[in-house]
């Protein structure tokens, strides 16, 4: 009798678990009933100061971040996959200095395919894109930054409050003035999110390796709190540690903590279970 009923148990879980997922029916809905033009990454206005060196007006800032992704047609295409365009504009502003100039902004546009992957049980498994990748700080002469790459990133839901996503790049046509650009940046990100409130607390982490054997790279953690009525509106903490933030100052190593208010993007959740 108590092995039936932890049968029974084990298969009522197994079910509610499937039953939680999205099908591939609900996610075609999504598609096709939600706006084209939608956030891609977060969105938001920091400032912060440094943890390696003096605090003073020149190594304080503001940092903000405007991302945006538009999808090019509601209907697949190859391999039931969606063409998009993502433009993305990081900011680093030296509000604190007279005069508040800009020390560096960063533009990075792309566009890509986005294919979702599902199980045996056509259930949502991960999201996989490829995606035709732009960087560049728009500067010229000893002061350009620019790189391009093929991009390929993986996402998927390790359980209903974690998100793991893996990202690889082949870069080509970058400038001959930074040739040791991906000794710091690397050729890979990994960023872990997890929910740790019910969507009112979240803890997300993204590291990169560089490619030398040394310790170049970088950790950037984020704590993303939510005291508001609305869903993706955050006040967030971030702490900054390695290279390349910045295109122009790639090579020097940057300690960082920022504190803000951001717009969190939501285009991975429908990976989760649903509510």
């Amino acid at each position: 009798m108590i092995k039936n009923k932890l049968l029974l148990g084990l298969l009522l879980m197994t079910f509610q678990l499937f039953a939680q997922k999205y099908t591939r029916a609900e996610v075609n809905n999504l598609i096709q009933e939600n706006s084209t033009f939608t956030i891609h990454q977060d969105n938001y206005i920091i400032t912060g100061i440094p943890t390696n060196t003096d605090i003073n007006s020149d190594t304080a800032d503001i940092k903000y971040q405007i991302s945006f992704k538009q999808l090019i047609s509601r209907k697949p295409l190859v391999w039931d996959s969606y063409i998009y365009a993502t433009y993305t504009q990081k900011a680093f502003w030296n509000i604190y200095k007279f005069s508040s100039p800009f020390e560096e902004i960063n533009f990075n546009p792309s566009i890509g395919l986005a294919k979702v992957i599902y199980d045996k049980n056509d259930r949502v498994q991960g999201l996989a894109s490829v995606m035709l990748n732009h960087n560049s700080n728009g500067r010229d002469s000893i002061y350009s930054r620019s790189w391009n790459s093929l991009n390929f990133k993986y996402s998927t839901a390790l359980n209903k409050k974690t998100l793991l996503s893996a990202e690889v790049w082949a870069p080509f046509v970058y400038k001959e003035s930074n040739p040791d650009l991906f000794d710091y940046i690397g050729l890979a990100a990994v960023t872990v999110s997890r929910n740790l409130n019910s969507e009112k607390l979240i803890l997300e982490i993204e590291a990169k390796k560089g490619l030398e054997w040394d310790w170049k790279g970088s950790i950037r953690s984020r704590l993303y709190y939510n005291p508001f009525k609305t869903k993706n509106q955050y006040l967030m903490f971030e702490w900054f540690a390695g290279y390349a933030e910045s295109l122009i100052d790639y090579d020097q190593f940057t300690s960082i903590v920022r504190v803000g208010f951001v717009v969190k993007t939501n285009e991975l959740d429908f990976l989760r279970q649903k509510r």
